[in-house]
């Protein structure tokens, strides 16, 4: 089992930058394909983006592509998010979530999640 915990959310200009962080307990982090996802209010849960247990392996939404890029560090256990180009409609708690399947744009393929954290993206 893994337990995840996001950082780095906060409030941000259009066009700004913001790199979230998501930190995984145990040792066998290595094993784990990790996801991001987003649920702004009112709307579902969506995917952003996904990796595999190596760092060739990598997924993203539409929306995202080109703008967003997903990345893993497994000596330190942490995934992260590096957002640019921001947008209003990027506005969400952004998650992020592990497997030890592989990655996918699928939020039930994610046993574990973090807590959260708040993007916001101001016009």
């Amino acid at each position: 089992q893994v337990q995840l915990v996001e950082s780095g959310g906060g409030l941000v200009q259009a066009g700004g930058s913001l790199r979230l962080s998501c930190a995984a307990s145990g040792r066998t982090f290595a094993y784990y394909a990790m996801g991001w996802f987003r649920q702004a209010p009112g709307k579902e849960r969506e995917f952003v983006a996904a990796i595999g247990r190596s760092t060739s392996i990598t997924y993203y939404a539409d929306s995202v592509k080109g703008r967003f890029t997903i990345s893993r560090d497994n000596a330190k256990n942490t995934v992260f998010l590096q957002m640019n180009s921001l947008k209003p409609e990027d506005t969400a708690v952004y998650y992020c979530a592990g497997s030890l399947s592989y990655p996918q744009a699928q939020s039930t393929g994610y046993p574990y999640w973090g807590q959260g954290t708040q993007v916001t993206v101001s016009s």
